[in-house]
């Protein structure tokens, strides 16, 4: 599997014309994790939504290059797209409150996702589902199958939902802040679970987040984006060696326990960084 975006522009219409959310963006990924971080607004969830052809109609897509191992995402066909999303690549949401159905058990969704794929009978999916939900370390797979989305914790719904992406074995999995609604230590637990998942069945990960020291100790790769852009990519384990302006603001904002400061730093903008 590889992902291949070169120049990507996604623009939306606006009072004043055309406004480009995404400028310019390009970028390549193999069966590694990459860590793509940058504020709000930036354009790190519409790069990776345009990649599975899930912007609203309004968005106006453009790339001199849009792949998805070796098939054109401009011109592939609906039938093609379904053949992709689900099944060779999942989306994480961010928050499983409002990404799960409410009227749904946790069992019956994840079995459906199964179902899908795998054209299996209901009583194999309803395993199939159990299965996935100890593999994403569950303790009760079978209470938690029976379950609604609200009688599970923030942590339990963010593992339904990883096994509900993994249902279909696919080769790229997309994270869109995936931790960010859950605490500290089930962050923890959480992103643990899947650089497992993603070492064991050897798939590609697109992790966004705001969290820099996350994304170094966790990813191959970071790409950072500025308003709509890539300012800087590099390995994760060199992140605090970042060159760039705009990504050294970032980690001079952050406050530290090994070198305690008494004032953060705030941002200083540049506006030739627009450029």
């Amino acid at each position: 599997m590889k992902v291949e975006i070169a120049n990507l522009t996604i623009s939306f219409p606006s009072p004043q014309g055309m406004s480009q959310a995404v400028r310019g963006v390009s970028m390549t990924l193999g069966a590694e994790k990459l860590g793509i971080v940058g504020e709000s607004g930036s354009g790190k969830s519409l790069t990776a939504r345009a990649l599975l052809r899930l912007l609203p109609p309004a968005a106006v897509v453009t790339a001199d290059r849009l792949q998805f191992d070796g098939i054109d995402i401009l011109k592939a066909s609906e039938r093609d797209m379904r053949a992709i999303r689900g099944k060779r690549a999942g989306l994480i949401l961010q928050d499983p409150k409002y990404a799960l159905n409410p009227i749904m058990t946790a069992g019956a969704q994840i079995a459906e996702a199964w179902r899908n794929q795998k054209k299996g009978s209901a009583k194999e999916a309803m395993q199939a589902a159990i299965d996935l939900l100890a593999q994403v370390q569950i303790r009760d797979p079978k209470r938690v199958a029976a379950a609604y989305p609200h009688e599970l914790s923030g942590g339990m719904g963010q593992r339904v939902m990883i096994a509900m992406m993994l249902a279909p074995d696919p080769e790229l999995l997309i994270a869109d802040e995936p931790t960010s609604a859950l605490d500290a230590s089930v962050q923890a637990e959480i992103l643990r679970l899947m650089e497992d998942l993603v070492s064991r069945r050897g798939m590609g990960l697109i992790l966004i987040s705001h969290d820099l020291p996350l994304v170094s100790h966790f990813c191959d790769r970071v790409a950072v984006m500025y308003a709509g852009r890539v300012v800087e990519e590099l390995a994760a384990g060199e992140l605090v060696r970042a060159q760039h302006a705009y990504t050294r603001g970032l980690l001079d904002c952050l406050p530290t326990l090994s070198h305690p400061k008494g004032r953060l730093a705030v941002m200083s903008r540049d506006p030739a960084w627009l450029a």
